[in-house]
């Protein structure tokens, strides 16, 4: 028999689809004359609270954060070279979809993967540019917590990792003027 997950307050845990949250508590509720005891998430991300049966937990893929060699596996596994695309961009990104609301950081790192910036001159389609940043962000999460870091300090921690290019700052050469150019005349 497996055992069962076990739950603390203040303890974080992952539920697949909105990430790392934190539990308030575990309390009873009366739902249709059942007494059922609720696991209440708290996600500081999104200002949002989950209440989860106790006895569904499980089911539901809540779990409580990989080891930090687990998370450092994955990310490993996302410096390794794209995936064959020999599906259509529908489906695939079907997948990815899929693969983020899995909450598991190896399927988080498989869309990482795939989806990341090789060098400054790539670009990304728009909704490429969202399924990574959502699974980027999904594994920063658990990251961050890990290491006791900032979120958008675990993410640019994993994408200097990984060797992503930064974004070219367009507004950089704004900022110091323009560039004045000698022009010569003819005679």
């Amino acid at each position: 028999m497996p055992k069962k997950l076990e739950f603390k307050n203040g303890q974080f845990v992952v539920y697949p689809t909105q990430g790392v949250g934190k539990v308030a508590r575990v309390e009873e509720q009366v739902i249709a004359g059942q007494k059922i005891q609720m696991i209440v998430i708290n996600f500081e991300q999104n200002n949002m609270t989950l209440r989860v049966p106790l006895d569904r937990a499980e089911i539901s893929g809540l779990r409580p954060l990989v080891t930090a060699k687990k998370m450092d596996e994955a990310i490993e596994s996302a410096k390794r070279a794209a995936g064959a695309k020999r599906l259509i961009w529908a489906r695939r990104a079907a997948v990815y979809e899929e693969n983020i609301n899995s909450g598991d950081p190896m399927k988080l790192a498989e869309v990482v993967r795939d989806l990341q910036r090789r060098s400054a001159s790539d670009t990304m389609t728009f909704s490429g540019r969202g399924l990574y940043m959502r699974a980027l962000e999904r594994m920063a999460q658990e990251f961050a917590v890990l290491h006791k870091i900032e979120l958008d300090d675990a993410v640019d921690k994993i994408e200097n990792i990984l060797g992503v290019p930064k974004e070219i700052d367009l507004n950089a050469a704004e900022e110091d003027g323009p560039e004045e150019v000698e022009v010569e005349e003819e005679k």
